[in-house]
């Protein structure tokens, strides 16, 4: 089938996407991601020298909500507001920045301060909050108190500090954040998993000889090479010019992590692939991402260790894409029971795991001796991933803040790779969930409609509804139809796991651009979406960054 699916594109609208997601990728190779009020309140409090403070201090007054806070709800907002509140607090008794000019006054951040440790203190009135299981939590929450209450210490003298006045309570489990500081006293170097989130540290991260930037960053984290870079006069020119370009990305604010470049293409190249859109990626790209795979696999960014996410999710791409690379990297993170993401993760991922089974279950079925090297280890994993569906028949992670990012990459993983027969009840009850969990525009979302989540939902009905379900054919009609009047008219959400929440753009353009293809090909189930929907979608697939 080529013609367009009624309301959104066809083959060629789907192929036209696809080669511009490519020339983005090209022309920003470091890959593109959203801003962080956590780690640009970090760039704010260890870098006010860095080109762009003002607009940085200038991002965090924008981002504040109504009730004081910063970020999502369910608990994500008490990382960010707590990196806000320090900075708005660091930068109100310490200005600083070669930009004194545009600094917003002291009276506005004392005020914004104010209003988040009331927030921060509403929150702690039960006791600490259930965090969600972002990286670092546990040790940020006690480094970022530890600064706040050192803050307003020295604020208590003034008379604004009668009004920010009264300790925050240290109401979170410091043994980690102890033992980290009995680590750093005793000499022994700092572990390469912590480098991400070496701001911790705090003055001790200061130019410590056993960390070395790679391609210029620490930890692939502008918070975390800020927090080490001492005179900035003496820096090294090669952190300089990372902290510089990070901030550029997105007019002072700062990402989570930069670069991402194997992160980005292997995800896009794998989606694409997956849903059968007719990617032709320039040579270069496909050569880097296999120089990219060592004998320990991929890195997500410089400075970072090798994961499997990351491996297979680029191992499974370029199989895809004919240029298979033996997976045999994968089983150094085979713990027996699952895969772990990388080595000493604490706790395990759904979504890892999936990308695991696509990779060994490629090279299974189609790799010569695959099937016997891994088709054992690929039926246990189907099996593991199995136990883990919720009762509801979703699945949930711990690298997304929604169940249908989760769901989407474990339905998707057993459908195309699990011993046949043996995952069917699980995909039958994942559909039937997502139909029941559709709202009533035609979206899906965790807190919201989104685009990103209808998309993953989608996914699962158009690439693994084998079998009739009630409900299916009408929740994709309606599915796509808000697909095509929302995409392009709305910003993602940030919805992604790092220290704070982030959205990779181009991933998930991929995502949406993957639905299509898959509308196309399953033209049994994508009935008429509706006038209204094609002529919202006349504007064509532009990329278009949050």
């Amino acid at each position: 089938m080529t013609e367009p699916v009624p309301g959104g594109w066809g083959q060629p609208e789907v192929a036209g996407a696809a080669r511009e997601l490519f020339a983005a990728m090209a022309l920003d190779p470091s890959g593109r991601v959203t801003p962080s009020v956590y780690e640009t309140g970090r760039v704010v409090s260890d870098a006010p020298w860095l080109t762009g403070h003002g607009r940085r201090l200038s991002y965090l007054l924008g981002t504040q909500r109504t009730d004081g806070g910063w970020g999502a709800a369910d608990g994500y907002a008490f990382v960010p507001t707590l990196s806000a509140v320090e900075a708005l607090l660091a930068s109100a008794l310490d200005p600083g920045g070669d930009e004194r000019d545009a600094v917003p006054s002291r009276v506005e951040l004392l005020t914004a301060a104010m209003r988040g440790l009331t927030a921060l203190r509403g929150w702690l009135v039960d006791g600490l909050p259930e965090l969600p299981d972002t990286p670092a939590a546990d040790l940020i929450v006690p480094a970022l108190t530890d600064r706040i209450n050192a803050h307003l210490e020295r604020l208590g003298g003034e008379p604004a500090g009668g009004r920010l006045a009264g300790a925050l309570p240290t109401a979170v489990d410091r043994r980690r954040f102890a033992a980290l500081g009995a680590l750093l006293e005793s000499g022994r170097p700092v572990p390469q998993k912590l480098l991400h989130a070496f701001e911790v540290l705090g003055p001790a991260a200061r130019g410590r000889r056993d960390v070395t930037p790679v391609a210029g960053a620490v930890g692939a984290s502008p918070a975390a090479t800020a927090a080490w870079t001492t005179d900035p006069a003496e820096a090294d020119p090669a952190v300089l010019s990372y902290l510089e370009a990070a901030v550029r990305q997105h007019d002072g604010a700062v990402p989570c992590c930069t670069p991402v470049t194997v992160f980005e293409r292997g995800w896009t190249l794998s989606s694409l692939a997956r849903a059968g859109v007719p990617v032709r990626p320039a040579p270069r790209l496909v050569a880097e991402l296999v120089d990219a795979l060592g004998p320990e696999g991929a890195a997500t960014g410089p400075g970072l260790p090798a994961d499997a996410d990351t491996t297979s999710a680029a191992l499974y791409g370029l199989a895809l894409l004919g240029h298979p690379v033996d997976p045999a990297s994968l089983l150094r993170y085979d713990v027996g029971s699952h895969f772990c993401t990388w080595q000493g993760e604490d706790g395990r991922s759904v979504t890892t795991n999936a990308h695991v089974l696509e990779a060994l279950g490629w090279h299974a079925h189609h790799a010569p001796g695959g099937a016997a090297r891994y088709g054992e280890r690929v039926a246990a994993l189907a099996d593991w991933l199995r136990e883990q569906q919720q009762p509801d028949g979703s699945w949930t992670d711990r690298w997304h803040a929604s169940p249908f990012y989760a769901t989407s990459c474990a339905v998707l993983a057993l459908d195309g790779h699990a011993p046949a027969g043996t995952a069917t009840s699980a995909v039958d009850r994942a559909v039937d969930w997502i139909v029941a969990s559709q709202r009533p525009d035609g979206s899906w979302g965790r807190w919201t409609g989104t685009v990103e989540e209808t998309a993953y939902a989608l996914h699962v009905l158009l690439g693994a509804a084998r079998r009739p379900r009630p409900g299916v054919r009408d929740a994709v009609a309606r599915g796509l139809a808000h697909l095509a009047a929302a995409d392009g008219r709305s910003v993602h959400p940030p919805l992604w796991h790092d220290k704070d929440l982030y959205t990779p753009v181009l991933i998930v353009r991929a995502a949406v651009i993957a639905v299509w293809q898959l509308a196309v090909t399953r033209s049994d189930l994508a009935a008429a979406v509706g006038e209204d929907a094609s002529a919202a979608a006349t504007d064509g697939p532009m990329i278009r960054s949050a």
